[in-house]
């Protein structure tokens, strides 16, 4: 997908939703241009709920986004989702994947770092833990959990600003309902 010649996209950053969206998230999803979801879908029902401004939605596949843990009669959706994805932005690429297959966790960083460098930002799951790191060149983040499993504190979303000359990420967590 390509955005790099706008002056400016919006884009919400989430995972993990586990079947739920919560309705905080939602309401960021909203106001967001493009939305990317790192994973750990299990509904297509939270895909549907994602409306931001251009309706344009990129989605990977988690490890828990199987045939089984699917709805019935879903299966043709979920074998679309890729393993990986790229969005191009003013200023840079965003590189999506959800972070399962990257071993051990301990080099995550590093290894996704490695597997996507054209990427200016890294977004993963998995593991349920909001962080940002902008310690290098090519940030990594992880915007925790969307829904209700595993939150740690609360659902949470981040919002990366792309411009062609600054990017900024703001992270929201919300508190459990």
């Amino acid at each position: 997908m390509n955005f790099e010649h706008q002056p400016h996209v919006t884009v919400a950053l989430l995972s993990d939703t586990h079947g739920v969206l919560d309705e905080q998230v939602r309401s960021i999803v909203n106001d967001c241009d493009v939305v990317v979801h790192a994973g750990d879908i299990l509904d297509p029902d939270v895909l549907r709920a994602l409306q931001p401004r251009t309706g344009h939605v990129i989605a990977v596949r988690g490890n828990n986004d199987t045939a089984s843990q699917w709805p019935p009669n879903t299966t043709n959706l979920l074998e679309q989702l890729p393993e990986s994805a790229v969005l191009r932005l003013p200023g840079g690429v965003l590189a999506v994947e959800h972070g399962h297959r990257v071993l051990p966790a301990s080099d995550r960083h590093e290894k996704l770092r490695v597997r996507h460098p054209g990427a200016r930002l890294v977004v993963y799951g998995h593991t349920h833990m909001l962080v940002v790191d902008q310690s290098e060149p090519i940030w990594v983040v992880n915007p925790g959990a969307a829904g209700r499993v595993r939150t740690f504190g609360g659902p949470s979303c981040l919002v990366l600003s792309a411009s062609i000359d600054y990017w900024h990420i703001e992270p929201y967590r919300f508190v459990k309902r």
